[in-house]
């Protein structure tokens, strides 16, 4: 599986984080953010989920694996996970960050993968979120108050209702005005006909003070939960 690493130039050990994409895949984007959070001390692998098909045949299989919450997908994300474990730099404390899609996914990982922390950014909040969120880790996630997909406003209010009913440490944000996708700043090459297409009818754009406020939430968070003796969560 091809992924992009990204090293911290503090000394270690550090904590790791896996990023997971949205449908882009492997972008300049998706390494950006991975030499983002190695530039704030984490240990940084963010696998390409598209490695082994065609973009359709490949999405096929991580939407398919999404709903179950196992599958090719969460083994391909464990396999990135314990990457990071055997890193003789890592603390052994692992967080996962994911936008749009890649947000779904780590909603879906917050509970039994082993994960101490989870970065969700308009990833939605899966419809049987209630029988298993319970024993999740703690969660952060940013929503775009206009994103008029199903992954927007009200599913980061339904999440932010269910967190804090079971109890479990989060911060969750809408941000008022900014639509989907508004963290990802994708190069045009990095963009088919068909993402563009998605952009326009979900109203997706990167918004850059949004995205700055996100990304201080999640290095506060994960500086808090990340830490040597965070235990993962059930």
């Amino acid at each position: 599986m091809s992924a992009y690493a990204a090293v911290p130039t503090t000394e270690p050990p550090w904590p790791g984080v896996v990023v997971i994409h949205d449908f882009t895949g492997m972008s300049q984007d998706l390494q950006g953010h991975a030499r983002w959070l190695a530039g704030e001390g984490f240990l940084t692998i963010a696998p390409d989920l598209y490695y082994w098909g065609s973009r359709l045949r490949c999405l096929r299989t991580i939407m398919r694996d999404l709903g179950p919450r196992r599958g090719r997908s969460f083994d391909d994300i464990e396999a990135a996970r314990q990457w990071l474990r055997n890193h003789d730099g890592c603390t052994d404390v692992v967080g996962v960050v994911g936008f749009c899609m890649g947000g779904g996914y780590a909603i879906a990982l917050a509970e039994g993968h082993d994960f101490s922390a989870s970065a969700v950014n308009y990833g939605g909040c899966p419809s049987d979120a209630r029988t298993w969120l319970t024993q999740a880790c703690p969660v952060v996630g940013s929503f775009g108050g206009a994103d008029r997909s199903p992954l927007g406003a009200r599913a980061g209010e339904q999440l932010d209702e269910l967190l804090t009913e079971f109890e479990v440490p989060h911060d969750i944000k809408i941000y008022p005005g900014v639509g989907h996708g508004f963290m990802n700043d994708h190069a045009p090459e990095d963009q088919t006909l068909f993402l563009r297409f998605l952009a326009r009818i979900s109203g997706t754009r990167y918004d850059e003070a949004a995205t700055a406020d996100a990304r201080g939430r999640i290095i506060r968070f994960f500086t808090t939960h990340l830490s040597p003796d965070t235990p993962p969560c059930p």
